[in-house]
């Protein structure tokens, strides 16, 4: 199965050790102490940022901080990752808990985005920074560059700045649900102010709710 992953991402692993931990979700080891992908997951995700950051400065450069930052925000959010999972058909190769299996877990959009960034950051201990950029850049070269129009988070922030206001801030105010699917609730501030508040099957989408709450309480005043 390894040489399978290996050769849809044109990469071949000289570690098949960090490749396996790259493909592990925790629900596979729930022991505290458990080998899983999540600590991949985070250097994979710092990884991606700096590469796309890096080709989106060369290729636009035309473009100020604030649309860059939006096109980049959406090129690596979640629900583009999750698009590219599936082309990987990565569901296949994952080793999940029997309980995720039944739940769907080979096709739950935060796992399989998850480990895309999981497999990047296994790429860049494997291979070098070398190794990944191509991988990356491969993918880079078949998305589009645009923004993401459901951006309600920097749409907000922009708002409020034209208003002389201060950057909202994002709160966490419940998780509920079981691990699988939990649901969390989010509160957008101003100055300790409530402006808004959403819910999400994850925290961006959660802050993202609440934006768009806000907004549309700001559009009926």
């Amino acid at each position: 199965m390894s040489q399978e992953i290996e050769k849809v991402l044109n990469y071949t692993f000289k570690n098949k050790d960090i490749l396996k931990e790259a493909l592990t979700h925790r629900s596979y080891n729930p022991h505290p102490h458990g080998i899983n992908n999540e600590r991949l997951e985070f250097l994979g995700d710092s990884v991606l940022g700096l590469i796309v950051a890096g080709q989106l400065y060369n290729l636009l450069s035309e473009k100020e901080e604030g649309v860059l930052s939006k096109i980049k925000a959406n090129l690596v959010s979640r629900k583009n990752l999750y698009f590219w999972a599936k082309q990987l058909n990565l569901g296949k190769y994952l080793l999940l808990g029997q309980g995720e299996i039944a739940s769907g877990g080979r096709e739950r959009a935060s796992i399989l985005s998850n480990a895309v960034e999981a497999l990047l950051g296994a790429i860049y201990l494997d291979g070098g920074f070398e190794a990944v950029s191509q991988v990356i850049l491969a993918w880079f070269k078949t998305q589009k560059i645009e923004v993401d129009l459901q951006d309600y988070k920097s749409v907000l922030q922009e708002y409020m700045q034209k208003l002389g206001k201060s950057v909202p801030e994002y709160e966490i105010i419940q998780t509920i649900g079981p691990e699988h699917d939990k649901i969390f609730t989010a509160v957008v501030y101003e100055q300790g102010k409530e402006l808004g508040r959403g819910k999400g099957h994850n925290k961006k989408s959660a802050h993202q709710d609440a934006a768009k709450n806000a907004l549309a309480k700001i559009h009926k005043k």
